[in-house]
């Protein structure tokens, strides 16, 4: 059970990413979290530098979809202006937003990476789903509230990894 928590990859933040290397893997789509992973959770609007990031995998003509647990206001003031489909209260770790993504950009398992900064809610749900996964270090150090719980519960987890030696990066 401890596994399904352990990513398959770890990268310091989004930008160590490329569309070079997810084609080189058969990536043709990226399923991330918005909030912590693409942008501080309190910060409404996309940096230059991730518009930036999201335009190089426009690109490579790499799809990416923006799949949140935030609500419908947050998540689409975000996305609409760039242009990204998003799915909002998406209750992960569940499956059902996961699946909905994939149809949406038409394609397999096997041709997305699931990128996030939790382990209970992206990790998770990816890895229950059956996707590639990479877990960012979280864009910002505070948390909204219910968040710092899982963070907690997280280092915890992150704790028994590494004593059972699953974890092979420094942190």
């Amino acid at each position: 059970m401890l596994k399904k928590f352990l990513p398959d990859e770890f990268v310091k933040d989004i930008f160590h990413i490329t569309p070079e290397k997810l084609l080189e893997n058969g990536i043709k789509g990226i399923i991330t979290d918005l909030d912590n992973t693409l942008v501080a959770w309190d910060q409404p609007l996309a940096t230059p530098e991730i518009i930036n990031w999201l335009k190089g995998m426009q690109d490579a003509n790499i799809l990416v979809t923006i799949v949140s647990n935030n609500n419908d206001l947050r998540v689409k003031a975000f996305s609409e202006p760039l242009g990204i489909p998003f799915i909002a209260k998406a209750r992960k770790p569940l499956n059902h937003a996961f699946t909905r993504a994939l149809k949406t950009m038409n394609i397999k398992n096997d041709e997305v990476v699931v990128i996030g900064d939790q382990l209970l809610t992206d990790i998770l749900g990816g890895n229950r789903r059956g996707l590639h996964t990479i877990l960012v270090v979280p864009v910002a150090s505070s948390d909204a509230a219910i968040t710092k719980f899982n963070r907690r519960l997280e280092r915890r987890i992150m704790s028994n990894l590494k004593r059972r030696g699953l974890i092979t990066w420094e942190e």
